[in-house]
């Protein structure tokens, strides 16, 4: 359990974090990346999909692989509504928050 004074610490420290945020919004906002097919079609198939189910307690872990599952539908959407094809290669401007998600992801 989390002591009072640790957790108005983190408290505080999530809110730098925001605001952290609001600048790289405004100065950021989107990120140009390519894709190649294999993954951009993934990624779309993700969005496309139809989950049933939710609502039954889960893990840390099993809530980590839906909120990352969730994060590739949401870049899906993003190449569905504007991706483009050049090549074999999909060219798409993500918002930096789906963009960071894919990164956390990788690491």
């Amino acid at each position: 359990m989390m002591d009072h004074e640790q957790d108005g610490r983190y408290r505080a420290d999530s809110a730098v974090l925001a605001a952290i945020g609001e600048y790289v919004d405004a100065q950021v906002g989107r990120v140009g990346v390519r894709l190649p097919r294999a993954v951009a079609e993934a990624a779309v198939a993700a969005w496309d999909r139809d989950e049933l189910g939710g609502g039954a307690p889960e893990t840390h872990e099993e809530y980590l692989l839906r909120d990352r599952a969730a994060e590739l539908a949401l870049i899906g959407l993003e190449i569905s509504e504007r991706g483009r094809w050049e090549g074999e290669e999909l060219v798409v401007d993500l918002d930096v928050a789906s963009a960071g998600a894919a990164l956390r992801a990788s690491q």
